[in-house]
């Protein structure tokens, strides 16, 4: 059935509510049963867009950046800034909400500025704050890992990385929050930007041996609005999926016996339990959006100009098209996955969010190996949103040191 995501009569389906959150799988099959590889969808009320969930069509659209631009200044014309999920999409002056010219430059500015992470440091800094989490609950016998252990990894983390102290990081993370949750998200962007503009003025004036300085230095040339964007997705692309990331892999390593049976200080194994949350509950489960600057035709499918494109990274990577086929080879691995996404606008940082999710499970698993939920995993609640794959709490029980 050849559907038109443009025609304002067609039923959308909304992706923002707590049903979608329970299930998405279960909606994408229902998704790919009604409407094919492309389906007409609402991001927030009245706020339509095209979820792309083919793996095929998927890559062809990451890959065509001439056809399928990344710049939303048109769309966001007719959008109210009070918007929930605008601050997550609107036009900002960074690799990601750009195209052409403009995309290379900030690509290219953060691309180098992250390369020149020494990745022993990395290693040695994230064993570093996954033992200060660890000793703030190992008494206790129980903790929420994801506020307790996988949220202040990737927070002090990354601010460390960026050269962020702790009183500006504090109110990034609370503008970072509000955002993600889109219930406050314009207050919240008004923060972040704030927060990071002060940390942009801190490092140009006082630059050290962190990402924000080296950018602040770097041959692109780039203006505080500039390096504030550049600050701000840093940090959105790295605390809230990272923090999923981790918090997702725990879940699957202790609820699922091919992972957690003699996993313990087992590295290799782990990564294979990444590999599997990225392939099959990617962290940011749909996003990569683009807008088209004119109606494009997409196997039958007709695309309305300016209006989003969100690649749906956890539905098109278990496709069945593509699962089934018998030249599917790539997928056995668990690599060929899109939720790095893919193309010119590929994480510049993925050996960085790799290396900080392995080493903080191994360290978690090496220094507490008898570790439990407290509660079976069907009662365990996922954030609302359209774009992250998050869990609401991660509550675990271990026995304490005698």
């Amino acid at each position: 059935m050849t559907i038109d995501p443009g025609i304002t009569s067609t039923p959308r389906i909304a992706l923002y509510g707590a049903e979608f959150a329970d299930d998405p799988h279960a909606a994408y099959a229902r998704m790919r049963r009604d409407y094919g590889p492309l389906v007409p969808v609402e991001l927030a009320p009245e706020i339509p867009a095209t979820l792309v969930i083919g793996y095929a069509p998927a890559r062809r659209i990451l890959n065509d950046p001439l056809h399928f631009p990344a710049d939303p200044r048109v769309w966001q014309q007719n959008v109210s800034p009070s918007c929930p999920v605008r601050p997550m999409m609107e036009h900002r002056l960074n690799a990601l909400r750009s195209a052409g010219a403009e995309h290379t430059r900030y690509r290219r500015a953060n691309a180098d500025s992250l390369a020149a992470v020494d990745q022993h440091h990395l290693h040695d800094l994230v064993e570093q704050v996954a033992s200060d989490a660890i000793s703030g609950f190992r008494e206790a016998g129980h903790a929420d890992l994801l506020t307790q252990y996988s949220f202040p990894i990737a927070f002090r983390v990354l601010s460390s990385l960026l050269g962020c102290p702790d009183e500006i990081g504090t109110r990034i993370v609370d503008g970072m929050a509000k955002v993600f949750e889109t219930a406050d998200a314009e207050h919240g962007n008004q923060i972040l930007v704030q927060a990071v503009s002060d940390l942009v003025a801190l490092r140009r004036q006082h630059p050290g041996n962190d990402v924000t300085s080296r950018l602040a230095l770097h041959q692109a040339r780039l203006t505080d609005e500039e390096m504030t964007h550049q600050i701000l997705t840093l940090y959105g692309a790295g605390i809230e999926p990272l923090t999923n990331l981790i918090s997702n892999t725990l879940l699957k390593i202790l609820t699922e016996e091919d992972f957690s049976a003699g996993l313990h200080a087992a590295y290799a194994t782990i990564r294979e339990a990444l590999d599997t949350v990225l392939y099959t509950d990617p962290p940011m489960a749909n996003f990569c959006i683009s807008y088209p600057p004119y109606a494009i035709d997409i196997d039958g499918f007709l695309l309305p100009a300016h209006q989003p494109v969100v690649i749906s990274m956890a539905a098109a990577n278990n496709d069945p098209a593509v699962i089934g086929h018998p030249g599917a080879d790539l997928l056995t691995g668990n690599r060929a996955h899109l939720s790095w996404g893919s193309g010119p606008h590929a994480c510049p940082a993925r050996s960085h969010a790799y290396l900080i999710a392995r080493t903080a499970i191994f360290h978690l698993l090496d220094s507490l190996p008898e570790i439990d939920l407290v509660v079976p995993a069907s009662e365990l609640k996922r954030r609302p949103g359209p774009f992250h794959r998050a869990l609401e709490s991660l509550p675990v029980r271990f026995p304490t040191a005698t």
